[in-house]
Parts: C-alpha cells; structure tokens; sequence
C-alpha cells in the first residue's frame, strides 16, 4: 500500500507538469486509428505486458481483465503512449498506470482512473467496491440531480473521467469529486495540482473582463448638460458693469419667453366686450404687437365687426386699402394649393412697430359678414399665421361673433372702470355661462384688460368690481393710462410709453399661459 500511494503522487505531479506543458506547446497532431486494421504484433505484445502490469498492481483481488475482451469504453491504439515530458493531446492526459488513449471522444482511461480512486478513495470511505467490467470504480456519493455519482462513478452508459482530472480532484482532499476541467482554452480554471505552478493563472490564458453594459438617453445627456449663463442686464447701471439683471429685467425677460410660447397648432385668441368705447380695439392693437414683437412675426389682427369696424382708422396704411370684402372676393384663388403668403399679405396691412398684420372690417353697410364667411377667413389666415388675435363688434347675436367665440382658445375681455363698461361685460359673461361646458372653460381662462383713459377710473366702481373680476377670471391684468392710446390715431409701439409696452407684454404672457392650458386639458 506504501508503494502504491508514494507511485500515485510522484505520477500526480507528472500529470500536472504534463497539463502546463500542454497549454504552453501546440497540440500535436494525432491520427485516427483504423478500427480496421489489426494491430501489430508489437502492439498486441505492449498490450499484453501493460495487462500484466495492471493484474500485478490491482490491490483488490480482482479478476485482470482478458487481452480479447476490451473494455467497452477502451479503443485500440495505434501507437506508443508519449512520455510525460511530451506535451500532451488536449483531449486527454498523461496516465501514471496505462497508455493514454487517442481517441478524441473518449479522451479518458478507465482503468488509470479505477486504480488511482481504489488507492485513495475507497481505504477511507469504507464502501463496498462495485465490479464492472472487469476493473473497480469507487465513488463519494451521489449529487443532487438525481443519480449522477460524485467522484467520477459512471452510471449507465456514461465514461469514466481521464487521469488527469482524477489526479486534480486526489491532489484535494480525498473523496471529493473531481470537477472536469477544459484546458487550453482563455478564461478556463486550472486545475488545483496546475495552480502550484501558477498561482496567478497562465499569463495570456486569463478571461477577460466582461463589457460594461452603457446606456445612455437623450434626456439624460440634455439633464447633463451644464446650463447656459444669464446673459448681464441690457439697461441701467448693471448694464455698465456687466451684472445680472434685476428682479425687474428678470421678469420682464420671463414674459417675453412666455410670450412666445411654440403653440403645436395656430391658436385664436378674442377680445370681446359689447360696450362700444371700452377699449377693445387698442387693447387688440397692443396684445397683437407684443406678440408680434417677442415671437418675431406670425401675428395678425382681425377686425371681425360685422358691418363696419374702426380699426383701420387706429392702423398704419401701409401697402393695401383692401379690406375683408376684397379678401372675400379672392377667396378662390387665395384657397388654391399653390397659393403663398405674400398672395395673403397684399390684402393686409402690415405694422413695423409691431411686427404683425391687420386684416380691416368693411367700410361700408352693404358688406355684412356672416357666420360662412368667418369660417372662410379662419381657415385662410390659420393656414399663414400662428397666432390669430380678432376684435369683435358689439352685436352679441351676429353670427360671426358667436363663431369666434367657438373658435376662441384663450378670452380677452377690456373694461374701463366705469359702471357702464363694467355692467356690458357682466351680462356677457352669465351668457357665456348658459352656452354650456366650453363656454364656461373658456370663461376661466379669461384675462380682464383694464385700460383706463384720463379720467375714466371710478374708484368705488373699482372697490366693488376687482374683487368679481379677479374670482371669475383667470388675471386682471392694469394697462396705464398712455397719452398715445388716448389720442385716438393710429397706434404705433414705438411711440407707447415703456409701462404701456411693459403692461402689453405681460397680456401676452398671461393669455399664452391660458392657451397652453388649454392646448394640454383634453375637452
């Protein structure tokens, strides 16, 4: 027994020593033997003495297997088993007991790895030793899936492990099972009697590190970004020495952005009072030029009175007298698939100061528009323009004022702090709220311009009618008193004082807010 334990270590370390070779030299090539062919004379001759050998080393009184009975897992071979300073084939290792066989599926030697379990396995765990096929295969157990022996039993038709895999799992402690172990390849373990070689692995043999799974979204990136700096103040003495702007400056550059809000579609905003002299066309004049201002263009005004409005007496005639009637008349040819905004444009008048257009009412009686010819209209300019702003007359029962009400996204309502002014868009508003649910979406949305001219404030009026407005309306919004409005000629914003343009642009902002909410509240 001392013997045969010493020779099983001193072949462990040629088996170990035969696996780093191998994985550092190129695989020789081996040939296939021809289950046809009879071997030679001196092969059956090396066959029969390394039968006696194994008949003289089996410690277990076991019958030696018969020269013409192969084992079934066994295959003849074709030549002389290599020395284990040789490198190795990869299918198989160096065998202390046997020649290693060549075949590349059966890659193992069942005698090597019976001999070598009896040894060291069977002595310490005192099991019975079953006999099959002439050699003893002992086993630690079974595993967990459900038959397959530990230790390298086979079961079934199934082959036994190859001697150096049987020498990695006896080089642990004894009775564990040996783990096969695929060698030669990057990325594979070394067995434990290789490791003593190198414990830091092979070099160029190690795995490599795994890709690290990125991903990235545009949000994110956009998230990343770092944010832009205030631009300095444009005006007083910050502006000298390059600070940031004030708290006033800020919220004026806030409404200017509000202002010009990228709407997904054309949106109509309407003023509307049926008070005449309340201020509906100036308050028209100064909403459409402050939007036209902080969106750089796309805006026009409507003059939508139904026989004859004033709004091209409070305009610059600029390149056209033609007015809704001439436009109405070009209906058929302004309708055309080819036709182009400049075709539009010849039948408006264009306000430099403001950077809108105005599209003027009738002047005279016998041109009454009607509910057909709003929609006409609506549909032309929404097809050039982004932003519609139209002034109504003061018939509330006209049918082109009850069709802009219906298509109104955002209300506008001037008042003057006066009881008469104040009482008219009163009446309005309980009418629009007997009209149904949108009428009534559209009165919260509602933004009450205030615009007062010298001596037009009624204190009192304003102490018991502010507290109304602003409870039913979404904004009160104040435009001061501007000798330029008063005047009562055509408006121009450079001449506006710069409270005026300042109290302008926060109507803008206040109505685009409202149309934002209503572009995003599905009906």
């Amino acid at each position: 027994m001392t013997d045969s334990h010493t020779s099983g270590q001193h072949k462990d370390r040629e088996a170990a020593a035969a696996e780093v070779r191998r994985m550092w030299q190129p695989t020789p090539s081996w040939t296939q033997p021809d289950p046809n062919q009879s071997p030679d004379a001196d092969q059956v001759e090396e066959t029969d003495e390394q039968e006696d050998a194994l008949s003289r080393t089996d410690s277990w009184g076991v019958a030696p297997k018969p020269v013409d009975q192969p084992a079934p897992w066994t295959q003849p071979q074709s030549q002389p088993a290599p020395s284990w300073t040789q490198p190795a084939a990869e299918s198989g290792a160096a065998s202390w007991s046997q020649p290693e066989e060549q075949d590349d599926e059966l890659a193992v030697d069942g005698e090597a790895a019976s001999t070598g379990a009896a040894d060291s396995a069977a002595p310490e765990t005192g099991q019975s030793t079953p006999v099959f096929g002439g050699s003893s295969f002992h086993g630690s157990g079974h595993d967990d899936q459900g038959g397959q022996p530990q230790g390298g039993q086979p079961q079934g038709g199934q082959l036994p492990q190859g001697p150096a895999q049987h020498a990695a799992g006896q080089a642990g402690q004894p009775g564990q099972p040996a783990q096969p172990v695929q060698h030669g390849q990057p990325g594979q373990p070394l067995s434990q009697a290789a490791q003593q070689f190198f414990p830091q692995g092979v070099p160029g043999q190690q795995a490599q590190q795994p890709p690290q799974n990125l991903s990235y979204r545009a949000d994110e990136l956009i998230q990343a970004l770092p944010l832009p700096r205030e631009a300095p103040a444009e005006r007083g003495m910050r502006s000298v020495l390059k600070l940031r702007p004030g708290s006033s400056e800020r919220s004026e550059r806030i409404a200017r952005a509000t202002a010009a809000t990228a709407f997904r579609r054309p949106v109509t905003i309407v003023v509307a009072n049926p008070k005449g002299g309340s201020g509906k066309t100036p308050t028209t004049l100064l909403l459409s030029g402050a939007l036209g201002q902080a969106r750089g263009g796309g805006v026009v005004a409507w003059d939508n009175n139904e026989l004859r409005g004033n709004m091209h007496l409070r305009t610059h005639d600029t390149n056209s007298r033609s007015t809704v009637t001439d436009m109405l008349q070009a209906m058929p040819m302004l309708t055309q698939p080819d036709a182009r905004l400049g075709d539009v444009a010849a039948y408006l008048r264009h306000q430099v100061a403001g950077q809108y257009d105005v599209l003027t009412s009738a002047t005279t009686t016998y041109a009454q528009i009607e509910a057909k010819d709003f929609d006409q209209i609506h549909r032309l300019l929404s097809r050039f323009y982004k932003v519609l702003v139209i002034d109504t007359g003061n018939n509330e029962g006209s049918s082109n004022w009850r069709e802009a009400m219906k298509a109104a996204d955002a209300l506008v309502i001037p008042i003057k702090w006066k009881s008469l002014s104040c009482a008219a868009a009163v009446q309005m508003l309980e009418e629009l709220d007997n009209q149904g649910p949108e009428a009534q979406r559209l009165i919260r949305r509602a933004i009450i311009a205030v615009s007062n001219g010298p001596g037009d404030v009624n204190k009192e009026v304003e102490k018991q009618l502010r507290p109304y407005f602003e409870s039913r309306a979404a904004a009160v919004v104040d435009i001061p008193t501007d000798m330029h409005i008063a005047a009562e000629g055509p408006l121009d914003h450079s001449a506006l004082q710069p409270g005026t343009r300042r109290a302008a642009l926060d109507l803008a902002a206040r109505a685009s807010e409202q149309i934002t909410i209503a572009l995003n509240t599905p009906r």
